[in-house]
């Protein structure tokens, strides 16, 4: 991964966490710090290049709205980009709060990337360790920008540089001070682009070194990822786009699948939202384009 890429693809979760704050109502997650981590010229240019790219999304909504280009960003980014990312976030930090409300004392990011829940709440300062674990380039981008904005990075937060879809180390969290304590850890985006072996060894490994009632929540595709077309072929768009880009989708799972997977590590579900489940609990009663993605189901699941 190099500098260049990882950073981008920080900035452009940031700029769906963004635009959603900026313009989109009701809010299904309010991620206002992201908008301070995109300079004028990054907003600009991550606009320009989707507004550019409609022909790719929707040669009719490219047609209908080809003197309006603020309504084919819109058209984009909540028919494409957002949906999965804000209400996996939604729910994730859901889930967190009443974590922390039940003793949780750590909390693990893996592929933390523009993550900024630590600083929108600085309550939780002297009350939860953060682990922020990503490759090493991201981190440096993240902080940089952090610095140029003047924000302040929480004193719980450390960063733990590390490319954990190649392997995972503990040795590197433990160099940062984590514990042997009950955690929560989240897993984003992520599971798509592991193969089955890597994704269950990660989980393996990840719970090996803390206690019971430690737990996870993680987003995953189901066994219709590589034949569902979506709206406006969204998910064969996004399985597209991932092979284009050099990072294919290598994994979907059925139910059953997924709770084997999650046995051989110890792990209960406590809770899972299909895609129904998901727009019926962010996505309802709404007048714009946003609606949960096909496919993608989320999963809390507990240490025994």
């Amino acid at each position: 991964m190099k500098q260049n890429e990882s950073s981008l693809t920080s900035l452009v979760s940031a700029f769906s966490r963004a635009y959603h704050s900026k313009y989109d109502s009701p809010k299904i997650f309010d991620d206002f710090i992201a908008i301070q981590l995109l300079s004028q010229q990054d907003f600009h240019n991550i606009q320009e290049n989707m507004v550019k790219g409609i022909q790719f999304f929707n040669k009719e909504i490219a047609e209908k709205y080809k003197d309006k280009p603020e309504e084919i960003l819109k058209w984009i980014t909540q028919v494409q980009l957002s949906p999965t990312p804000l209400a996996r976030a939604a729910y994730c930090e859901s889930v967190l709060q009443n974590e922390i409300s039940l003793g949780v004392k750590q909390y693990a990011i893996l592929g933390a990337g523009f993550d900024t829940f630590s600083i929108r709440h600085p309550e939780l300062e002297n009350t939860i360790e953060i682990f922020e674990i990503d490759h090493p380039s991201t981190q440096q981008f993240k902080v940089k920008r952090l610095d140029e904005v003047n924000i302040k990075i929480p004193s719980n937060i450390h960063f733990v540089p590390m490319d954990f879809t190649d392997i995972f180390s503990y040795k590197k969290l433990l160099e940062k001070n984590f514990k042997y304590e009950r955690t929560f850890f989240s897993l984003l985006g992520v599971s798509y682009y592991l193969t089955k072996n890597e994704f269950s060894s990660l989980l393996e490994e990840l719970f090996s070194k803390v206690p019971t009632g430690s737990s996870i929540v993680f987003d995953y595709a189901d066994e219709c990822l590589f034949e569902e077309k979506g709206l406006s072929n969204r998910v064969e768009n996004m399985v597209k786009m991932a092979e284009a880009s050099g990072e294919p989708m290598k994994s979907c799972y059925s139910i059953s699948e997924m709770e084997k997977v999650l046995e051989k590590s110890g792990l209960l579900i406590y809770e899972q939202l299909s895609p129904y489940k998901i727009n019926e609990q962010y996505f309802s009663n709404r007048n714009d384009y946003l609606t949960a993605f096909e496919t993608i189901h989320y999963i809390h699941a507990v240490k025994k």
